[in-house]
């Protein structure tokens, strides 16, 4: 699988830790991930929106390893924010779990189906 990030001069380019077009070729398997919600094993729901983001992102990645993939193989990923004042946090954790990786995303913000709940992620990877 090849990965080619792509960043046209012509458009913006917020310099905001992800790449704005990803390209794929040589892929043998496409998983898509349905939104991962904040909820761990146990059915609890953590306070904070970064204790949610996190456990949303680790619900991302058991799925992942379960098709045999990780974090690595997202070529694309949508976050739904409850709030727009979680903008900020929201990168924090995206940033520190991705580290310099950075697939295609895009954030909205949006009313989510429990309101415990103060975002969740989706993602598409391949292989």
């Amino acid at each position: 699988m090849n990965l080619e990030h792509i960043n046209a001069q012509e458009a913006h380019n917020l310099k905001s830790g992800y790449s704005q077009a990803v390209a794929v070729s040589g892929v043998e398997r496409t998983v898509y991930v349905s939104g991962q919600i904040p909820v761990r094993q146990d059915g609890t729901v953590p306070d904070s929106f970064t204790e949610q983001a996190e456990q949303a992102w680790a619900n991302i990645e058991a799925q992942l390893k379960a098709a045999g993939m990780d974090l690595g193989n997202i070529v694309r990923h949508t976050t739904y924010l409850s709030d727009r004042r979680y903008r900020a946090e929201n990168s924090e954790v995206r940033r520190r779990v991705l580290g310099e990786f950075q697939p295609a995303l895009t954030v909205i913000i949006a009313g989510i189906f429990d309101e415990a709940w103060l975002l969740e992620i989706e993602a598409i990877a391949v292989a």
